[in-house]
């Protein structure tokens, strides 16, 4: 893997375009529909960079043969209906493949739109690549033949973190607390499910649902998290959110775990910073501190060039297997492009990753972390420069973190 990376601070030292430019036949423009303002405008802006660099790292090692990929940003505020306006605007300029993935509810409204509009445009077709919404009813009663989904979803990860959570004897009085949308909703109903399950001696002592970015100061929901005894907080926040929660638990001196989806995510490492050590863990696809430091060379790139963190994994695995699927059908053409990647396997950066045929879920291995001091050893890449980064507590290999689906798919004709 060395060598690929190798070339990569070459391919770096060009800027990369906001602006479409023109497509030809072996340059495919790839319209990403994201917040890039407003509070968590942050974490937009560094997957659009992680996009440009592993489309760079692609286009020279002609992962996609003949066929590039060219990632433009289009602006969706944050909101299900912005991101239908842009849909739009990104449809009438040709584009064909659209990925998003902050926000389910907004990652909900575009499938259902790209559904209506291939079924109304037979031949111009658009397929949705989702790099990060993970409700897990976009790959069951909801899900459709043009969406892939690149994260594991929000069942996955509760079984992974339920599972660790199982042994940990410091578990024993549970406060909920996400944001007020479908992938708020299904994080508490899953982690309330699979405790009892798995802990039944675990106690739920509260649950707060707020709205996701307007809350500004999170003192009022620690001080009732504090006042329940509780001794674990579980969470699917994300970004400023998560990152507001985290800092007012630390200025209320609260002393409880919190086990999380997005600990890793913009903010949220400076938020913490040591009062997080031992005390924050995450459930993700990968960890750049794993077991043989696999992506080093990328993270060192990224951090050399923006002076940020490369942690939106599912980047390269959406890449890769995007440009495989198009050098497969030998077609850019996206029915074409769809069933080449159904069943398809790649090798990503947490190893081969399979996207399963039934439901357009990738399978792919799971990680257990935890927020500690960097050691030179087993810990050696901090985030957000801080001096503390993620400790690998427990891989999962990808056959423990698969779930059933009960998607039931509708194949248009070839």
């Amino acid at each position: 893997m060395k060598p690929k990376f190798r070339m990569l601070a070459l391919a770096l030292t060009s800027a990369a375009l906001w602006t479409a430019t023109t497509a030809s036949a072996e340059q495919i423009r790839v319209a990403m529909i994201e917040t890039m303002s407003g509070a968590f405008a942050p974490i937009g802006q560094n997957q659009l960079r992680s996009y440009q660099m592993i489309t760079e790292l692609a286009k020279q090692e002609k992962w996609g043969g003949d066929y590039t990929l060219e990632v433009t940003a289009f602006d969706n505020k944050g909101s299900p209906q912005e991101a239908l306006t842009q849909l739009k605007a990104a449809i009438d300029q040709g584009y064909r493949y659209v990925i998003q993935g902050n926000s389910s509810a907004v990652a909900m409204a575009l499938v259902d739109a790209i559904n209506k509009h291939n079924e109304r445009n037979p031949g111009k077709e658009v397929l949705f690549l989702n790099h990060s919404a993970i409700d897990p009813d976009m790959t069951n009663s909801k899900c459709s033949f043009w969406h892939f989904r690149f994260d594991a979803n929000s069942d996955m990860k509760m079984e992974a973190l339920t599972s660790y959570m199982q042994n940990d004897r410091n578990v024993s009085k549970v406060y909920i607390i996400g944001q007020n949308y479908s992938h708020g909703h299904q994080v508490a109903r899953a982690a309330k499910e699979l405790l009892k399950r798995k802990r039944p001696d675990v106690q739920i002592v509260g649950e707060d649902l707020h709205p996701i970015a307007q809350v500004k100061d999170f003192a009022p929901y620690v001080a009732k998290i504090k006042a329940s005894g509780a001794d674990t907080v579980v969470t699917g926040n994300w970004g400023a959110d998560l990152a507001l929660l985290i800092r007012a638990a630390k200025d209320a001196d609260l002393k409880a775990l919190f086990y999380t989806y997005y600990g890793g995510t913009t903010g949220v490492p400076t938020a913490m910073g040591a009062s997080g050590v031992d005390r924050v863990r995450y459930v993700g696809f990968w960890n750049p501190n794993n077991e043989g430091f696999v992506g080093r060379e990328l993270v060192e790139a990224f951090k050399k060039k923006y002076n940020d963190d490369y942690y939106v994994m599912s980047t390269h695995s959406l890449v890769a297997m995007l440009s495989a699927a198009m050098k497969k059908a030998g077609s850019t053409e996206p029915i074409k492009v769809a069933l080449a990647m159904e069943g398809m396997k790649v090798q990503s950066l947490n190893g081969e990753v399979e996207m399963r045929k039934s439901d357009h879920q990738l399978q792919q291995p799971l990680y257990i972390t935890s927020w500690v001091k960097t050691n030179g050893q087993d810990v050696r890449y901090d985030q957000e420069n801080t001096g503390h980064g993620w400790k690998t507590e427990k891989k999962i290999d990808a056959f423990v973190a698969s779930q059933p689906t009960s998607c039931s798919m509708t194949r248009p004709g070839v």
